[in-house]
């Protein structure tokens, strides 16, 4: 099962992939980074994604932000799964990822608006969260 830089160089072979992270969500600091940060500094951009993902975490509208261990053939999916922007910069995807503790991290991915496909990062995203032994 891959760590943290083998899901992180996987999710870069997505096409238009300009950029990935692993969070922390409530503290904001990057775990691992690899390829671009739209604003220059990994650091500075997983701060700024946590606090996207903690905004959303805390609203009873998108339904549980961090995903529950749970038996994925006879329990419910958990409510909150992504965290989608688009802006003039590209796409934002951060999927949460589920682990046997706190259950406070994003995977993020920042994508190219013309030669990224969304859809297809997501799945993968999806599959990479998955996998990931932390």
């Amino acid at each position: 099962m891959p760590g943290i830089d083998e899901c992180l160089l996987e999710a870069m072979t997505l096409p238009g992939v300009l950029g990935a992270a692993l969070v922390d969500w409530t503290s904001g600091l990057a775990l691992g980074a690899v390829g671009d940060s739209p604003v220059g500094d990994h650091s500075r951009g997983a701060a700024e994604a946590a606090e996207l993902a903690r905004a959303a975490a805390e609203f009873d509208t998108f339904g549980t932000a961090a995903p529950l261990e749970r038996d994925p053939g006879t329990d419910p999916a958990p409510g909150l799964e992504d965290v989608i922007v688009t802006s003039g910069n590209g796409f934002h995807v951060m999927r949460f990822v589920a682990t046997r503790a706190d259950s406070s991290l994003v995977l993020y991915l920042w994508l190219d608006l013309a030669a990224g496909n969304l859809a297809l990062a997501r799945l993968r995203l999806r599959d990479v969260a998955e996998r990931l032994v932390l």
